[in-house]
């Protein structure tokens, strides 16, 4: 049985404008809503109650969602900074070349075109492309002007800035930069992530390094 004076405190609270979860915080019960509705059941609020209330309600929405997010981003750190000692003894094998060469054809096999004659690798993730050219001028002595960049890019999007962002990433120069590809279906359709900055294609002339990357992974899995 609940104590009347803390039903007659409840009823003070609710004709004040609070809300049932406000209620049971400020008299320290866990009172259940149907209980709560049926001493309330005969109080009228005011519009202006009944906005702030609503309000309220959404504030706390939000603040919940805020701090959900913000314990997810906690866990999901954590997660990786495990992943990170875990595999720590990892670091420095691309150092071993041919670690390096098996690593490349790897990803080759997964995003390289297969175009005989010819390396043809795309890409939208700075850090895909960055590492590809890493392992390809690690393994192999290229001849830097064979290579050419094409920015692969949405309609409304800025292609100077874009050529410019993946030459830096490439340290491929601008002028070996072919005309870029906008994707008319894109057109009238705003980019919605600032972040993108399209999709680089590389290409590399040379038949004997395509030849090597598309043999390796069968090497390797042939002799498993």
């Amino acid at each position: 049985m609940i104590d009347t004076n803390i039903r007659k405190n409840a009823i003070e609270l609710r004709l004040q404008g609070k809300s049932y979860p406000e209620i049971s915080h400020a008299l320290g019960k866990n009172i259940p809503k149907s209980t709560m509705w049926s001493w309330f059941k005969d109080i009228s609020l005011t519009k202006d109650m009944l906005m702030k209330q609503k309000n309220d309600n959404l504030n706390r929405l939000k603040s919940a969602r805020e701090a959900s997010l913000l314990t997810r981003s906690i866990q999901r750190r954590e997660y990786l900074a495990k992943i990170s000692r875990d595999n720590a003894h990892l670091s420095g094998l691309l150092e071993n070349k041919d670690i390096s060469k098996i690593v490349l054809a790897v990803l080759f096999l997964a995003e390289g075109s297969k175009r005989s004659g010819s390396i043809v690798f795309c890409n939208s993730d700075p850090f895909v492309i960055s590492l590809f050219l890493h392992l390809m001028r690690t393994c192999y002595r290229l001849q830097e002007e064979k290579f050419r960049c094409t920015v692969q890019c949405r309609a409304d999007q800025d292609i100077k800035q874009l050529e410019a962002f993946w030459s830096g990433i490439t340290a491929i120069p601008i002028s070996r930069f072919s005309k870029a590809q906008v994707d008319k279906r894109s057109i009238g359709k705003p980019t919605m992530k600032p972040e993108y900055k399209g999709v680089c294609r590389i290409d590399y002339f040379s038949a004997e390094v395509f030849n090597e990357l598309s043999q390796i992974p069968k090497i390797i899995y042939q002799g498993r």
